[in-house]
């Protein structure tokens, strides 16, 4: 394992590889809402390479514009968002990278979602965007 992280209140750590399989940027309203914040910043990770410790909880969301639940975890002590899982990809997560001891090294190679950024976003037009999830 390479990197590590947690939640706030440290009930939940985990551990996970040097090398993500994707870094992304997620503008959707969902992820604003659960994050608090104008985007999530996600790292997919192979579920079978994802070492945790403790007991998250999980909202299932159903209502997602793209029609497809998002299974999303996190703290029930301190509220963290520790990572996301769809349904249809059993073999992934999605890591919450603000929640990394580190993230120095995160480096986002695309935008999902972006024509529903927040509109002082100013996206790196060097950065792939997709505008909505296909």
């Amino acid at each position: 394992m390479g990197r590590s992280g947690g939640c706030l209140c440290g009930a939940i750590r985990y551990e996970i590889p040097e090398t993500s399989l994707m870094e992304a940027i997620c503008h959707c309203k969902n992820c604003q809402k659960q994050a608090g914040s104008a985007f999530s910043t996600l790292a997919g990770i192979k579920k079978s390479d994802f070492k945790l410790t403790g007991e998250p909880k999980v909202y299932v969301d159903t209502d997602t514009d793209s029609g497809a639940s998002v299974e999303r975890f996190f703290c029930g002590a301190c509220g963290s968002p520790i990572y996301s899982a769809l349904p249809s990809q059993p073999n992934v997560i999605y890591l919450k990278t603000g929640t990394l001891d580190d993230t120095s090294e995160f480096k986002p190679s695309i935008h999902v979602w972006a024509s529903t950024r927040q509109n002082w976003v100013e996206i790196d037009p060097n950065v792939p965007q997709l505008q909505k999830q296909s």
